[in-house]
């Protein structure tokens, strides 16, 4: 089977056109190797997925024609029980370090208070 189509049936790539960017890109590795979006996928094979950042070590247990429910989609992998580790302590940071939000546009009271601001000397 191809990796994208793979991809794109256990839920990591919405489009299979996507999958195929990130395989080109070099996201994505076979056996520690770069391959193309048709390289052929088999049982047994270690696939390194990076995606914003976060990075999957998972292992091929079953190939799937079509594109299933999530559930279905977890049935076709198993991941390293130490890249998710690392991958969750790494959302974990991201949030903690979360940048402040503000509750966006100034009101006209909110500017008129900064221009006072701004224009004493």
């Amino acid at each position: 089977m191809r990796l994208d189509k793979w991809l794109w049936a256990a839920r990591f790539y919405r489009t299979r056109a996507l999958a195929c960017d990130a395989i080109g890109t070099g996201h994505l590795r076979v056996g520690g190797e770069r391959v193309k979006p048709a390289h052929p996928l088999k049982v047994g094979d270690r696939v390194s997925v990076r995606r914003r950042g976060l990075a999957w070590e998972i292992e091929v247990l079953a190939l799937a024609d079509r594109r299933g429910s999530a559930t279905e989609a977890a049935t076709l992998y198993r991941e390293d029980a130490a890249g998710a580790a690392a991958r969750n302590e790494e959302i974990a940071r991201r949030r903690a370090a979360a940048p402040p939000r503000f509750p966006g546009r100034p009101t006209k009271r909110d500017r008129r208070a900064l221009d006072d601001f701004l224009d004493e000397p």
